[in-house]
Parts: structure tokens; sequence; C-alpha cells
């Protein structure tokens, strides 16, 4: 008589989460069947595709799980693909029952934090400053996701390390790319061919905003981090109507010229309705050998865009910080490996910490949001 239940080795199962979707595989419809024999025990797992590209961690997870209560039993694991009402009902479970596409995020009872990253004009460093700010908030056990919404120069998948990844598909469903503990998006990902170029007008571009936000299973996320084109264009505006919520960090550099049109970044997204809660000046100083600091791109920037908008927009928009110029910071964006995770100590992790530990520090009122209250009867 076998010494397990097939109860014992479901409970087992149940706390064995899917790599990409982070949610048991119990709860997703994932297994299919268990077989116990005399010294074996076959577990039958479904797949959301034939190729997925985790289903040797699924096995080396559920082997793990299913050893534990049944120590004396060799574990083999068989692989199948769920049909495609299988997928959709695991679509229509993620989303809450919801079967039309919505944007989470722009919900009223939306808890996530969502930070656009903005910048004038292009070569600022806001890519480097989305993906290090991004990972700052996670290294403080935030729950963190990236959108590259950048379509013309996307760069966000190879600063990460994960330029060659694509993201798995249930259905019309698109699960975003685990990197560094968050989960990335990018257009990039999504291009048959990574030297694809992409040449799209307005409506493309927000149909593909839209795509990344309501597409994309995001999860349970404490913030999301939008690396935007440089400008005040098509992206820009559709942001402004899809996440009204959203908030704006401004990202230039010291010389006034950058200064100027970064201030132009900020004024549209008031216009836009949408907070900006702070400026980051990048490529402040160059600290040299004798610990002089050289202001190769002069100085002020920053401080004059966060006063402008402080005045302009009626509310204080705080300076978050002067990046400096390192080579650490360069080498990491080039290799996949940001510096904050390379270089913890150097002096531009610590003021991208510091800038993130501001940001995400702060507290979201509840003006404005809707509730989901309705009387209960009139007296």
């Amino acid at each position: 008589m076998a010494s397990v239940t097939e109860d014992q080795v479901r409970e087992a199962l149940a706390r064995v989460n899917d790599p990409e979707i982070k949610r048991p595989i119990t709860e997703l419809g994932m297994v299919d069947t268990v077989t116990i024999g005399e010294t074996e025990i076959v577990v039958r797992l479904l797949l959301t595709v034939a190729g997925c590209p985790l289903k040797d961690t699924l096995t080396r997870d559920v082997t793990n799980a299913v050893g534990q209560v049944a120590p004396t039993h060799t574990v083999r694991v068989d692989m199948g693909v769920m049909t495609d009402e299988q997928r959709k009902d695991m679509q229509t479970m993620l989303r809450g029952g919801q079967t039309e596409r919505e944007i989470p995020f722009a919900q009223p009872g939306s808890l996530t934090k969502v930070y656009a990253i903005a910048s004038g004009k292009g070569g600022v460093g806001k890519s480097s400053v989305t993906v290090n700010l991004a990972i700052a908030m996670a290294n403080r056990g935030l729950k963190v996701g990236i959108i590259d919404a950048d379509i013309y120069g996307h760069s966000i998948p190879d600063m990460l390390g994960v330029g060659d990844l694509r993201p798995t598909q249930v259905e019309d469903m698109i699960m975003p790319v685990p990197a560094h503990g968050m989960k990335v998006i990018s257009i990039g990902m999504l291009k048959p061919r990574k030297d694809q170029v992409v040449a799209w007008r307005g409506p493309m571009l927000d149909r593909a905003l839209v795509q990344m936000l309501s597409d994309v299973y995001w999860g349970d996320l404490d913030a999301l981090l939008l690396d935007l084109p440089p400008g005040t264009g098509d992206m820009a505006i559709s942001l402004g109507q899809h996440l009204p919520n959203a908030e704006v960090v401004v990202v230039t550099t010291p010389q006034q010229a950058a200064a100027q049109i970064a201030e132009r970044a900020g004024t549209m997204a008031s216009m836009l309705h949408q907070r900006v809660v702070g400026v980051l000046e990048n490529m402040s100083y160059l600290t040299l050998p004798s610990g002089e600091r050289m202001e190769v791109f002069g100085s002020g920037g920053a401080e004059q865009v966060a006063a402008t908008l402080s005045e302009r927009l009626g509310y204080d928009v705080p300076l978050l910080g002067q990046i400096p110029l390192e080579e650490q910071l360069r080498i990491g964006g080039d290799s996949g490996d940001p510096v904050i995770v390379t270089h913890p100590d150097a002096e531009s992790s610590r003021i991208l910490q510091a800038a993130a530990d501001q940001l995400s520090g702060r507290t979201r009122g509840l003006a404005g949001m809707q509730l989901g209250l309705a009387p209960a009867g009139r007296l």
C-alpha cells in the first residue's frame, strides 16, 4: 500500500509556483493527473506552450516538492500541453474573470505607483536611470515592473542582460520576461528579429503602448516604471490618456540646452494632468584621481529645471539627485549588469538608491480614487 495519498501530493504541488506567472501550478490548472505506484509517483503537468523555456525549472521544483512528502518514492514528471480551452480558462482566471482587455494600472483601485521616466532630448541617460532606479526599488523588497516604451530606441532589455529572451504567450496574454527579480517587457522582445527596424506613426505607437499595458500579465506590482522616448510626442500623449495617474520623473544633464528642453517635458506632463515628482541630473560631474570634481557639461541644469517647474506648476518639484559620470555606470549599461548590482557602493549607485527611496517612500493619497462603495438602501 502506498504510504502517501494523492491529496498529500497535490497539497505539496500547491506550493510550487509557475516561474513566470508566480502563481501555484494547481491554481493555474497545470496539474493534470497524479499517479501513485508502489515505488514511483508520476505527475503529469500541462504546459501553456509546447516549447516552454522553463520546463526544466518546473520539473526540478515539482520533483523536490513531491519528494518532501514521499521520500521513499521516485518522482517522474510528464509534460503535456494545455488545450485552447484550458488556456482561455487560465487567461480568464488571471484577469480576475475579465474577458475584455483593460489596463489594470488605470483602474480606480490600483495601488501600483506608476513612474514615467521622461526627458526633453535623447542622450541624457534616461534608460540607464530607469534601469537602476527600478533595481534600487526592488532592492527594498518592492515588486517592480519595467516597460520599455521607447519604441524606436528600445535599450532596456540589453541593459538588463535579457536582450535575446522572448516572452511566453498564453492565448493573447503575454508573460513579461524576468530580470534581476523584476518583470520586463519591451517592443524589442516582441519583434520577430532583434535587428528589425520599427517605423510606426501615432496610432501604431498608441496600440503598442496599450498592448504592453493590458496584454501583459503583470500580476501584483508595487511600482511600474516606463522608459519614455525623448520629447513630447505621440507616446507622451498616449501615456497621459491611458495612465493619467502616472507620476513623472524628468531626467536632464547640467547644460542649459538640455535643461530648457527638459522643462518642456515636465510642462507637457502637467498639461496631461500628471504630477511631476522630481528631477534627476545625469552626468553631473567627473571625479578626478585627485578628488576634484570636473563639471564636464557645466552645472546648474537640474536645479534650474526643478525651480522652473516648481514655479510653473504651483507645487514643489524636488531635485532628486545629481549622478556623476562613472565608468562603471557606462560599462554596466553595455554589459547588461547595472552598476547598482555590480558596484552598489559606487557614488552613482548611492545617489540612485537614495532617489528611489525618496520616490517609493512617498505615500499615495486616496483623493480622487473611487472606493467602490454604494448605498445599501434608502431610509
